[in-house]
């Protein structure tokens, strides 16, 4: 698929086949987030990959957005690895784990499979679930698997309703 068809055929995938994803599937989904940029390259992403039962019904505890997918990605950064602004010390861990997630949507999508952007969820639970301390922060769950059915991309706004030239 090409670049510009998997960002037109990219949808909010909320009904997955109740099966597993290929192992070799899901390492390039992987391997696509690993490859992400991050400020300063520090790399303070860590993904968790949850298909056990165990964990996966502790999630849906903590948000009811996982629409059953049988692999859920949980996108985190590390506070302490995070590149924090200067002048301000913003951190800058959460940008970076939307990237990673967005090549990890993008590959998804060029291999056939859907997922769907979560962050309606309550921290300490996902916290409790994946055994992970406060340095920790949460900051993405993505449900991933085969689409049940292919949905129609939503209306977008025309450019120049977001785009601004100065």
């Amino acid at each position: 698929m090409e670049y510009f068809d998997v960002i037109e055929n990219r949808f909010s995938c909320r009904s997955f086949k109740n099966e597993k994803i290929d192992r070799a599937l899901l390492n390039k989904v992987l391997e696509a987030g690993r490859l992400a940029p991050t400020a300063c390259n520090y790399q303070p992403e860590r993904i968790f990959v949850c298909e056990s039962e165990e964990v996966l019904s502790k999630l849906k505890v903590a948000t009811r957005y996982t629409f059953d997918a049988k692999t859920i990605l949980i996108i985190c950064h590390l506070k302490s690895e995070s590149w924090h602004r200067g002048n301000d010390g913003v951190d800058h861990g959460k940008v970076d784990s939307s990237i990673v997630a967005t090549q990890m949507v993008l590959a998804s999508t060029a291999l056939g499979l859907g997922t769907c952007f979560v962050c309606s969820f309550k921290e300490a639970l996902v916290k409790e679930a994946l055994g992970i301390n406060d340095d920790y922060e949460v900051d993405i769950i993505l449900p991933i698997g085969y689409p049940n059915d292919i949905k129609p991309h939503n209306q977008r706004k025309d450019l120049k309703e977001i785009v601004c030239y100065k």
